[in-house]
């Protein structure tokens, strides 16, 4: 059963930048905006507007479960012209601030999507372009190529995590993938930052004043505690 709303037309962006002249059209969306751990991944795909897969199951990768991402994943790698992936690590995002790692991110993406396009469907982010950019608020839910483009941005960064988890256990980064949950907070309280946390974020919570300590900074590796004490965990 397809996670989409019976009434949203997914498609209504794409036939009206067709009727304006557009062909082909790439889809940028981000995925960790949020996290206090990981990257910034975004992804752009670029589809043929005159011949758009049926891909019936696609909409907001954060309405999906994970097989469902999984298999639209291939499925989008399968049909789209050209996909590409930009990732923005912790400590530039420190650096720069979340809106512009963003930003940056997206840009990669793009320069690594090689194919000519003649617009650009993005979720809720302007970018600077020599082509017609047109921002979408909640466009992940609104258009087909913004959703599909969240999918594989979603999927890729889980792929990160779980890499990362398998180096920092502690933190249950393959159930919360980064995210502010309780027990993601409780292991950053009890063993300190990874080198994977965003310091410019409130790693430990508005409770606790001395948020990112630098005393208990890497404390949490695999080479001084073993695993994350059992706990439930929101599956981001």
């Amino acid at each position: 059963m397809s996670p989409r709303p019976v009434g949203v037309d997914l498609f209504l962006y794409e036939r009206e930048l067709r009727e304006k002249g557009h062909r082909f059209v790439v889809g940028i969306d981000e995925a960790g905006r949020g996290p206090l751990a990981g990257p910034v991944v975004a992804a752009a795909v670029i589809f043929d507007l005159e011949a758009l897969p049926s891909l019936p199951g696609v909409y907001d990768s954060k309405a999906l479960t994970p097989r469902q991402r999984f298999v639209l994943y291939e499925k989008i790698h399968e049909c789209a012209l050209a996909i590409g992936v930009g990732s923005v690590e912790n400590t530039e995002i420190d650096r720069i601030n979340i809106y512009r790692a963003t930003q940056k991110a997206m840009l990669q993406a793009l320069q690594q999507a090689k194919f000519p396009y003649d617009g650009v469907l993005i979720d809720a982010m302007p970018l600077s372009l020599s082509c017609p950019v047109f921002p979408l608020v909640k466009g992940d839910q609104r258009s087909f190529v913004i959703a599909a483009a969240s999918i594989i941005a979603k999927v890729e960064r889980d792929k990160i995590m779980d890499m990362l988890h398998e180096e920092y256990p502690v933190y249950g980064w393959k159930n919360n993938r980064g995210y502010p949950t309780k027990t993601h907070r409780e292991a950053i309280v009890r063993y300190g930052l990874s080198p994977y946390h965003r310091r410019s974020f409130d790693c430990y919570g508005k409770s606790i004043q001395d948020k990112c300590p630098p005393d208990k900074t890497h404390a949490g590796s695999r080479d001084t505690v073993s695993q994350i004490p059992p706990g439930g965990e929101d599956n981001w």
